[in-house]
């Protein structure tokens, strides 16, 4: 058994990561703010004496004894984190610094939940681990993309002048249950207006892409990831290399949904990345991993979840 520190342990990801690492044998702390993050995703954990919650900003430093961390903490969909942009920035940079600070203190392992959104809108398609990207550092949505360059920055910096033992894995799309209704991602709108009977909205023309990977295959992925040999360090996209238009999207979801809802379109969101396919060469050789979970069957799980919260 290892005690194992999940930060965004109550967000959408962090709730199936540690849930994982329980079912895994695992104690697991999460830590979590509640900015994004929500008790009910966790509540169904709260009963097992190996989990325990600490409410914790990670822009301030923290201070346990654990085994591994996974850092996670970060709000991940545009809503979000432009709603606080410096608060955003400081989530991905000081929350690096203090965790990474606590992984070299403790010589311990650490991963770094980073993002397919560090490619910005690539020039380069599909996106491999050593294309450098093509992001605006003054854009709406550079909060967000630079934070988590930044935070690559410092994960490699104190692996090279301190040791820290890091890992960095580059997270493209991921969808399920426990999304948030108004979370601002396009699957969980186009879902719920879906559900709703309401038109479905597009941004752009909808012949831009993305990538979708169900979040259990995502999880599989960071602990395949965590439990490699210290000398792999990343970065690792994980994802899912099946690329669909976001009309294709709101089209099977309308028909998964059986909703009469009508596509409608509405002007390009600002620096809105036309094209997001991962290349997962490294994951299969590395850590032996791909998902497994198709696009009809992931959402037919996650339409089920919506309709019953809604």
């Amino acid at each position: 058994m290892k005690k194992i520190l999940v930060t965004g342990g109550a967000g959408f990801l962090g709730s199936h990561l540690c849930e994982r690492l329980l079912k895994d044998g695992h104690e697991v702390i999460c830590l979590d703010n509640y900015f994004t993050g929500n008790k009910d995703n966790i509540l169904h954990l709260m009963s097992n004496p190996y989990f325990e919650v600490i409410r914790h900003d990670v822009t301030f430093p923290f201070f346990v004894e654990v085994d591994e961390i996974y850092n996670l903490a970060c709000p991940a969909s545009p809503i979000h984190y432009q709603y606080n942009p410096i608060k955003t920035v400081k989530t991905s940079v000081m929350g690096a610094i203090n965790m990474l600070g606590l992984a070299k203190r403790l010589k311990i392992k650490i991963l770094q939940a980073s993002t397919s959104e560090v490619y910005g809108d690539p020039f380069v398609h599909p996106q491999p681990e050593e294309y450098w990207g093509n992001v605006n550092p003054i854009g709406v949505r550079s909060c967000y993309d630079e934070g988590k360059r930044c935070a690559e920055t410092l994960f490699f910096d104190y692996h090279r002048q301190n040791d820290v033992r890091i890992k960095v894995v580059r997270i493209f799309n991921t969808y399920g249950p426990r999304m948030y209704v108004n979370d601002g991602r396009v699957v969980s709108n186009f879902i719920v207006q879906a559900l709703r009977g309401e038109d479905i909205t597009i941004y752009g023309t909808g012949e831009q892409t993305r990538s979708f990977c169900y979040c259990d295959d995502l999880v599989n992925g960071l602990v395949a990831m965590m439990d490699t040999s210290d000398d792999i360090i990343g970065p690792v996209n994980i994802g899912n290399p099946r690329e669909f238009t976001i009309k294709q999207l709101a089209e099977l979801v309308i028909e998964l949904c059986g909703s009469k809802s009508k596509i409608v379109y509405k002007p390009a969101a600002s620096d809105d990345p036309q094209q997001r396919q991962p290349v997962i060469d490294k994951a299969k050789a590395i850590l032996n991993w791909e998902p497994t979970v198709e696009l009809r069957e992931g959402l037919e799980r996650t339409i089920e979840y919506f309709r019953g919260i809604l």
